[in-house]
This record gives C-alpha cells, sequence and structure tokens, in this order.
C-alpha cells in the first residue's frame, strides 16, 4: 500500500510527542514534516525535545535527525512536502484558527487535536466510531474556504470520550432525558507529568479551566445532524458535568449517571454495548480496536491504571451499570485521554479520511 506523507504541527509538546510515536509505526503513514514555534526551527527533534520528552518509549530512531520548522514561516516548504497535517499547536484561539485554515488555504488537509475550530458550523468534530457521517460537511466547508483538497476536521475533548461512546449506542433507541457525568482526569490532559507538576502529587483540583463547558456542549455537536452543509447542533440531552483533575499520569475516569426517556432494562445495555460497532470496526482501521466497548463484571473495574491501555488505548472500559435511586441507572467509564482522548485519536479519524477519500495520497 502506498503510504500517506505526513507533518506534525506542534510537535514537541506532549501530545505532539504521542503523534511523532504513533505515526513512526504506521502501516499507512510516514512521517515527513515536523515543526514548532519558532524557538524549535533549525534544530533537529532531539534537539528540540531536549529535557522535556515525556513518553515511556524512546524518541524514534528515524525522527531524532529531521529538522524542525517553523510552523508558520514555513507552511509552502511544509505543504508541499505532505498529504495532510495533524495539528496539535498551543496557541491563542484566534491564532489557531488563523493558522489551520491557513493550512487548509494552501489545499493541505487539516487534522486537529485543538479545541480552536471545533464549533465552527462546517467543521466536523469527529469520534469515528459515533459521528463519521459529519464528513459530508467538508465539500461545503472547502466552498467556503475556495479549496479543492483542504479542509480542517477536528477531534473532541478528551473528557467527553469515556461517557459519551457509552451513552451513544442507547441514545437512539431509548432516548437520553438527563445525564450527570463527574470525570476524574489525569494530569496529562494538561500536558503535565508528576516531574513537572509535584504539587499533584498526592492531590486532587476540583477545577479544570473551560473542562466543564466543553464537556457539556461538545456532546450535542458530537449528536448533532448535517443540515444545508452545516451540523446542526442537537437539543437534548440536558448534560451537567464536574471536571477534577486527580494524580493519575493517564487515564479519565467519569462516573455517568443518566435518566432515559424510555427505560432500557439492564440486559439490554449491556446488550447495545457488547454489539455495538462503529465505522471504524467495518473499515478494519488499523487503529480502531476491535471491540469498542468492553464492559467489567468485576465491582472494581475499569480501573485507571489496569485498564486504560485497553486495546492499546483505544477501547472504552465500562463497569458497575446498576440501577439509581434518583436516575434511571449509573456506570463508570475509562478512556485513555492522550491515546483515545488525543493523538490517537485524531490517527484514527485520519484514516477514516483517508479511507472515505477525503485525503489523497501523492504520486
Amino acid at each position: 500500500m502506498k503510504k500517506y506523507k505526513v507533518g506534525i504541527v506542534g510537535a514537541t509538546g506532549m501530545v505532539g510527542q504521542r503523534y511523532v510515536c504513533l505515526i513512526a509505526s504506521h502501516p499507512w503513514f510516514e512521517l515527513t514534516e515536523i515543526a514548532a514555534s519558532p524557538k524549535s526551527a533549525g534544530k533537529t527533534y532531539k534537539e528540540a525535545v531536549s529535557g522535556r520528552w515525556a513518553m515511556d518509549e524512546p524518541i524514534p530512531e528515524e525522527v531524532k535527525s529531521i529538522i524542525v520548522k517553523d510552523a508558520s514561516a514555513d507552511i509552502d516548504e511544509i505543504v508541499s512536502a505532505v498529504d495532510f497535517i495533524f495539528s496539535a499547536v498551543d496557541m491563542k484561539k484566534d491564532d489557531t484558527i488563523a493558522l489551520e485554515e491557513a493550512y487548509a488555504k494552501k489545499e493541505c488537509p487539516v487534522v486537529s487535536n485543538n479545541s480552536a475550530n471545533r464549533w465552527t458550523a462546517d467543521v466536523p468534530m469527529i469520534i469515528p466510531e459515533i459521528n463519521p457521517e459529519h464528513t459530508a460537511v467538508i465539500e461545503n466547508q472547502r466552498k467556503r474556504l475556495g479549496t479543492k483538497h483542504g479542509f480542517i476536521a477536528t477531534k473532541s475533548n478528551c473528557s467527553i470520550q469515556s461517557y459519551v461512546p457509552a451513552l451513544h449506542p442507547l441514545r437512539e433507541e431509548f432516548g437520553l432525558k438527563n445525564v450527570l457525568a463527574c470525570t476524574y482526569q489525569a494530569i496529562s490532559g494538561a500536558g503535565k507529568t508528576f516531574e513537572s507538576w509535584p504539587e499533584m502529587k498526592d492531590n486532587c483540583i476540583p477545577y479544570i479551566s473551560g473542562e466543564e463547558e466543553k464537556s457539556e456542549r461538545e456532546p450535542m455537536k458530537i449528536w448533532g445532524k448535517v443540515e444545508n452543509g452545516l451540523i446542526e447542533a442537537a437539543k437534548t440531552p440536558n448534560i451537567s458535568s464536574q471536571c477534577i483533575r486527580v494524580a493519575c499520569t493517564d487515564g479519565h475516569l467519569a462516573a455517568v449517571f443518566v435518566d432515559f426517556e424510555k427505560k432500557p432494562s439492564k440486559e439490554e445495555i449491556l446488550d447495545r454495548w457488547k454489539n455495538y460497532k462503529g465505522r471504524p470496526q467495518e473499515l478494519s482501521l488499523p487503529t480502531a480496536p476491535k471491540q469498542f466497548l468492553h464492559y467489567f463484571t468485576e465491582d472494581n473495574r475499569p480501573q485507571t491504571k489496569l485498564d486504560r491501555g485497553l486495546e492499546n488505548g483505544m477501547a472504552v472500559s465500562i463497569g458497575r451499570l446498576r440501577e439509581d435511586s434518583q436516575y434511571d441507572f449509573k456506570f463508570v467509564c475509562l478512556s485513555h485521554n492522550t491515546l483515545r482522548g488525543a493523538a490517537a485519536g485524531a490517527v484514527e479519524l485520519a484514516e477514516l479520511l483517508c479511507a472515505e477519500g477525503y485525503i489523497e495520497a501523492s504520486n
């Protein structure tokens, strides 16, 4: 199979480092360009991340000597060498939008990990197993941007990657009325390690800036419908969330409470979870988990340390399903925030876009 040439813009941060490791061993993608801020430009990648490499595995040998480009100043050079880019920049919202649109207008598809474009109505925000049909707005976005090939697609916030996949198979048949989701989020979600954030050891912080708003709003776009080339957000369910930073390296845990329009039985819920498959499973995408939703029958599972890596960190783990005194049901979910919730989720999205013909490999 001919490989797609890939660039990573924002490659020196934690999510960018994840991308580097994932693309280095990817069967479809070949990493050809790395870009970051001006202070890293001109250095080898090894030099640029010296002293701040946060991955457990070493820097891939074939990546160490790649010269880092300036993400803004070297756009033309980067675009000429890639079929698409992953965007993981750490910039202000308006600057991120401008940069991603600049790449798209140069006919370079952008698969973004950033939140800046998530609420642009013609930019799809996709969890591949849940709303792949939202790729339909890309045609309208290209008309707005004046492009033939270039576009922007984003992944959703990491905080919703645990509980929204568990709710989705139940939504259409039983109707979701009210959802309460309390998330317990690892420090890597803030781009930190215990070495760089020692005050998080033996600690929880009951506030993550902007996270609760994203957790309550983003599912509504994920569950929205494409109307006249734009995504119209869903009106239900009502979602309330609290997001807490906890002393874990990776993994976002969620305690979920839900009311249904038509209350299912416990057996019906378990059946829908067990048998749910999405478009990535149908297409056998390289990064897709074979079993998207895993249910644990043990009372003390899923556990962050034990289960976040299930199916290479791409499966969603669920447990403790039971009826509740105030809601219809409650359960616990877990996803790996820097894999399913960030870089690997975006890689799976890129695979979907390639498989569906939105991204083409160069000659």
